[in-house]
């Protein structure tokens, strides 16, 4: 057991929001889906992002750019109406989009290659002169549409892993500098104050952002944030329907944020923003620790210290509405989403919730816990223990003294692990259905809950003393508050009466 005594009056620093800065999401066209609103909504009605990052922006099922033949000559046609419907929705649930710019629309890509079950082409422009007039014509429609004070607010990355071949082919680094180039100039030529970022690497290539700042700089080529995504996944066992990983420390990811931190402050632009655009464990859409309650655990310690190295970090992804290996074939799957089908919760999305909860002053903090003060003098704190291996310590404890503003304190826990909150675990005990019917669906919804429990409890020298005791790839949740008690205002009140008291 740990014991920790928190000073009174230290405060060791603020808790930032760059955890729930940005979320990411499959791929925008499926915005047109109901499910995917619906998920939307049900996370930001319960988390809350700023900002959604979604690939496919000008991929032929959003349909921006179109061809018209007229006689002799083919005419672009910018057609805007999925794009609109898919904004207008974003906007009407309080989420703004970060824009990424891909992939190539068929018309104007110079290859076939291509990427995904629903094929984004990934391929240069056959034509830079006619690239450069779509980025145009799409930043100017947003802004007619939406007002340059608004759009200006909108994040602009270009492209996504132009470092690996599969996303951006032969992973050629000039070719992607000349496209950033092309693009951004674009962007700022309509208006000058669009932040505009890249290069959004993945899986190494991390001499990529040093020779991505180095060319901006000499070339005068304009760069408003940095942007890399970061994964822990080791290399992938392969099966007809999962991905399976061995993962390494949760330190890996944290010493990625801290790399690029320093990558920047020693380039030419040592005070650029760094978004972390997408982060998960595992990098497949059909692996399934996405689905478990370790998710949880294992990545709670990255929304805990994150913000002190990057200035977000955008969770891959929202919701399990996803395509990117073909149509899901069964409702856990190993999606990377907070949400399952259906708008079950995962144990992750439980993890989201329990920081959302946390106060701002920082009053203790280690590799499993965070102890926070809200403005009213509350106080949250949430405690993880992730069991990567049955060579780890099964249970982990805490004895914290907690320094509080008042005597009579309310006390409520909430708890997901193995055995709470965990719908995949009953999806297991039911059989795995692939389809479940309506019923199943329903005891799903009832299981995915966290534990509740409440007690009372009084302080002692303006201290509380609360016993933490996590079990395997637990998470939990305290808060404590004041309790205004109003027993007295009930005339005739005696408990004893009640049978069974």
């Amino acid at each position: 057991m740990k014991h920790v005594k928190i000073e009174r009056d230290k405060q060791i620093g603020i808790f930032p929001d760059a955890w729930k800065f940005c979320v990411g999401s499959g791929r925008i066209g499926l915005a047109l889906q109901k499910e995917y609103i619906e998920a939307l909504a049900y996370v930001q009605k319960h988390i809350g992002f700023k900002y959604l990052r979604a690939h496919g922006l000008l991929h032929d099922d959003v349909g921006i750019y179109r061809e018209d033949k007229v006689g002799d000559s083919t005419l672009p046609f910018y057609n805007f109406t999925y794009i609109d419907r898919i904004y207008d929705s974003f906007l009407e649930l309080g989420i703004r989009p970060f824009v990424e710019i891909g992939f190539m629309p068929s018309r104007l890509a110079s290859g076939t290659q291509t990427v995904f079950y629903w094929r984004g082409n990934v391929t240069p422009p056959s034509d830079y002169n006619k690239w450069e007039k779509l980025i145009k014509a799409v930043v100017k429609h947003f802004i007619e549409r939406y007002g340059e004070k608004e759009v200006e607010q909108w994040p602009f990355e270009i492209w996504n892993e132009p470092n690996l071949n599969v996303f951006w082919k032969d992973a050629d680094q000039p070719e992607y500098f000349k496209l950033y180039e092309v693009t951004v100039k674009a962007i700022k030529e309509v208006n000058e104050n669009i932040k505009v970022g890249g290069p959004a690497i993945c899986g190494g290539g991390e001499h990529w952002i040093d020779d991505f700042l180095n060319f901006c700089y000499k070339n005068g080529v304009p760069v408003d944030f940095v942007t890399r995504h970061a994964y822990t996944a080791k290399p992938p066992e392969y099966t007809p329907h999962f991905v399976y990983h061995d993962l390494h420390p949760i330190d890996y990811m944290i010493n990625e944020f801290k790399e690029v931190r320093n990558q920047v402050k020693n380039s030419p632009f040592p005070n650029l923003p760094i978004h972390i655009t997408e982060y998960n464990s595992s990098y497949h859409p059909l692996c399934p620790v996405h689905d478990t309650p370790f998710n949880a655990a294992y990545l709670a310690r990255v929304l805990s210290e994150g913000g002190d190295y990057v200035d977000s970090f955008s969770y891959w992804t929202f919701s399990d509405v996803f395509e990117e290996a073909d149509v899901p074939r069964s409702i856990f799957h190993g999606g990377f989403g907070l949400v399952a089908f259906n708008n079950i919760p995962k144990p992750v999305f439980h993890m989201f919730t329990f920081f959302n909860a946390m106060g701002k002053k920082v009053l203790y903090r280690d590799e499993h816990i965070l102890v926070t003060q809200r403005e009213d003098g509350s106080i949250a704190i949430v405690a993880w223990n992730e069991v990567i291996s049955r060579e780890c310590e099964q249970e982990r404890q805490y004895k914290l003294k907690i320094p509080v503003e008042f005597e009579d304190i309310f006390v409520k826990q909430k708890l997901i692990d193995e055995d709470h909150g965990n719908p995949w675990k009953t999806w297991i005990d039911m059989g795995r259905p692939r389809f479940p019917t309506k019923e199943q669906i329903e005891t799903l919804r009832e299981v995915a809950k966290p534990y509740i429990s409440t007690w009372r409890t009084e302080s002692e020298n303006g201290y509380v003393t609360l016993d933490i005791k996590l079990g395997k790839n637990a998470v939990v949740l305290y808060e404590l508050s004041k309790v205004n008690d109003q027993t007295h205002t009930y005339i005739g009140l005696d408990d004893s009466k009640i049978p069974g008291y």
